[in-house]
Formats: C-alpha cells, sequence, structure tokens
C-alpha cells in the first residue's frame, strides 16, 4: 500500500515491508521509526495499542537506505554562454522522486550570480521541505568564495558546510590554480573541518584538460594529506582520465566519484554504468567507487578554440536509471551496488556514523523500491517526501 505523504506532527511509524537490503538486517522485514531515528529493525514488530502509530503495509516492496547525491547544482548551473544559459534550481519533489533523501548542493562556474549565500538558503529550504541537505563552499575558482570570508570559519561554525567544492582542475574555465594553492586550501579544508568533527573534504571537478588527476596525485605523494580528503568527480569524462582514475584509486587507496551524465544512455562509453564496469576491471574496490548526479548543472559544448556553441541542462534521472542497470547487468549485486549511491556515499562524506545503512540508531533515510527497482516511496527522518501509485 502506497500512503500520501505525511501529515505534520507525524513521530511513529512502523514500515512493514517484503524485505530490508543491509548488512544489518539480512532477515528482517519491520522498521520501526521514532523521531526521525530507526527505533529497531525485526520481523513482526509489535507496539503498544494505545500508540498513535502510523503503520506503512508495503510487503511487495523492499527497504533499502535512501541515496546520497554529493554533488547536486541545487541552485541551478550553467552560464557559460551568458546569462539566457543560467540553469534552473530543483525541488525537493524531483529530488526524492529518484530516490534520494540526501542533498550535497554545489557551485560551479558561476559564483558571480550565485553565490554560498544562495546556495546555503537553498539547501536550508530543501531542509524545510524534507530533504536532508548540505554544502561545500567554494566555487570552481581558487581562493574560493565563502560564507565568512575563511574555508575554516565556514567549515567550522556553519553546520550545513561539511567541505568544498566544486574546485576546477584541468579546464580552461578553472583559475588555473597552482601546486601550493590546492595544498593551502585542501590544509585549510582539514584544518577547518577537525575543529567542527567534520571530515572536510574537497570535491574537485576535473575537466578534459591533459593534466588530469595529476594535482591530486602531486598532492597525496608530496604531503600529508590523506587521501579521504580529496575526492575528483567526473572521472568518466574520458577514457584516459578513468584509466588515470583506476591507478589513481589502487594506488593511494583512494575514493573516485563517477557522474550519471543524462547524455549517456547505458552502454555508452562514459555512462556510469560503464565507467563502474571499467574501474571494477581494473582492480578498483567497489567500496571505493560512488555515483553522483551533477543534476541541474550545465552540459555545455565548446568548440576546438574553447568557444561556447551549446549547453543542456543535466538531470538526475540517469543517478537512477544507471544504478538499475548496475544491478540488472550484473555488474554488482544488489547489495553492494547500494553503495555506490549510499553507504560509501555516506562514509565519503563523513555522515556514515547516521546514514547510508538501514540500521537502528541510523536516520530513517529509507527508500522503498518495487520489484523493477524503481523508487515506490522515500522517507527522509521518517517523513515521507515522496509516494507514487
Amino acid at each position: 500500500m502506497i500512503v500520501d505523504p505525511d501529515p505534520p506532527g507525524s513521530l511513529i511509524r512502523l514500515l512493514r515491508v517484503g524485505r530490508i537490503v543491509s548488512p544489518t538486517a539480512p532477515d528482517a522485514t519491520d522498521i520501526l521509526i521514532a523521531d526521525g531515528r530507526i527505533a529497531a529493525i525485526g520481523r513482526d514488530l509489535a507496539v503498544p495499542a494505545d500508540w498513535n502509530v502510523d503503520i506503512v503495509e508495503a510487503r511487495e516492496l523492499m527497504a533499502v537506505p535512501a541515496f546520497i547525491d554529493q554533488h547536486a547544482h541545487v541552485t541551478g548551473g550553467g552560464g557559460e554562454g551568458g546569462p539566457g544559459t543560467r540553469c534552473p534550481g530543483i525541488g525537493a519533489a524531483e529530488i526524492a522522486a529518484m530516490g534520494i533523501g540526501t542533498v550535497v548542493g554545489v557551485l560551479g562556474t558561476d559564483c558571480v550570480s550565485r553565490s554560498p549565500a544562495d546556495l546555503l538558503a537553498k539547501v536550508r529550504g530543501l531542509r524545510a521541505e524534507g530533504i536532508d541537505a548540505y554544502m561545500y563552499t567554494g566555487a570552481y575558482r581558487v581562493p574560493p568564495p565563502t560564507l565568512t570570508g575563511d574555508v575554516q570559519r565556514d567549515l567550522a561554525w556553519i553546520p550545513e558546510v561539511i567541505g568544498v567544492g566544486e574546485i576546477a582542475i584541468s579546464d580552461h574555465r578553472s583559475s588555473q590554480p597552482r601546486q601550493h594553492e590546492i595544498e593551502r586550501l585542501v590544509s585549510e579544508a582539514r584544518v577547518g573541518a577537525m575543529l567542527a568533527g567534520k571530515r572536510g573534504i574537497c570535491h574537485f571537478h576535473v575537466g578534459d584538460g591533459p593534466r588530469g588527476l595529476e594535482v591530486l596525485r602531486r598532492l597525496l605523494s608530496e604531503t600529508e594529506i590523506p587521501a579521504d580528503q580529496v575526492i575528483p568527480t567526473h572521472v568518466n569524462r574520458r577514457h584516459e582520465l578513468l584509466e588515470e582514475a583506476a591507478e589513481y584509486a589502487k594506488m593511494f587507496g583512494a575514493s573516485v566519484d563517477v557522474t550519471a551524465f543524462d547524455d549517456c544512455p547505458g552502454d555508452h562509453e562514459y555512462s556510469a554504468l560503464n565507467a563502474v564496469r571499467t574501474l571494477l576491471d581494473a582492480g578498483v574496490s567497489d567500496d571505493r567507487i560512488t555515483i553522483s548526479s551533477d543534476c541541474n548543472g550545465s552540459l555545455p559544448e565548446f568548440d576546438a578554440r574553447g568557444d561556447y556553441v551549446g549547453m543542456r541542462v543535466a538531470r538526475n534521472t540517469a543517478l537512477l536509471g544507471d544504478w538499475q542497470r548496475i544491478v540488472r547487468d550484473g555488474v554488482l549485486p544488489l547489495d553492494r551496488a547500494l553503495g555506490l549511491v549510499s553507504g560509501n556515499v555516506a562514509r565519503v562524506l563523513g555522515l556514515h556514523h547516521r546514514k547510508g545503512r538501514v540500521a537502528a540508531g541510523f536516520d530513517a533515510d529509507v527508500t522503498l523500491l518495487d520489484a523493477n527497482l524503481q523508487p515506490r516511496q522515500t522517507f527522509v527522518a521518517g517523513r515521507c517526501v515522496h509516494a507514487s501509485g
């Protein structure tokens, strides 16, 4: 049975499903939710008759951890072709319909007409709509724009800021940062995050340039910065970069983020499906791979001289579609494939103590999938933010 989105004030909910796919709940079918957290999981859970409990009967569905999208242009991206090419933002309904319960907002090329303050307001708006939302301070350029005038202060003082990004490297749209500037920025993020008890990752946009991941390889080889501090994304934008990303991940035990480009369906060379398959074949552990959407960012086209010739707007539909194909094609079994969009992402972001698993004490972020792996309901902190018939 599919229920309507929550009435206000609901605190206790019992989900009865066909099965729960999570390492901690191999035989469980019931999830008891109280005050936004998972209070218990098991079989045939009973609650006192006088409790005001909303019971959701969904025996035909499976429960999985709600997806986490670590790279979403929630305020919209673009602008490379002038003011008329600014991309629109995205709302909670579009996010939750893809089974996503948590997003991290990001600024890209345009940090002139868009600012970290705009992004923070949007993140707080999404939270009010029921999505758990965070943000990176900064944008493509180095030094990055910030909320307080300082990266460390942003991380230490603003709860929604969990890292810095997306910092552009190997791209003609970047500020062409020098190695020492990157090292200083990453170290600032690390210290600010330590003061706040956060992971404080630096999320790097990697462009088409021939330098690829050179700056990150030097960073990890020549400094004391740990590999889990830096996450390169868009590593599947060309074959040579993907091969370099595989070696980078194996050499440093690092994580790499694949983009679900929505113009690369199915077995296309640069699709997330093909990228994950290629990384696995190269010997990268699946727990070091994540997938993000880049939704509502721009997909600009430039000619050989770097002049703008056109643009499309990215969507988040490919994240779900490519993930479904990874499971259906047997690239990874369902439980491990979930890590690409939930558990692995939670670890990368430093949210693994409360997200990425269906387990007692964790946030009640649960997606109910049908037999075709299609999201039918998405719960965030126990609140239903998406329901489809």
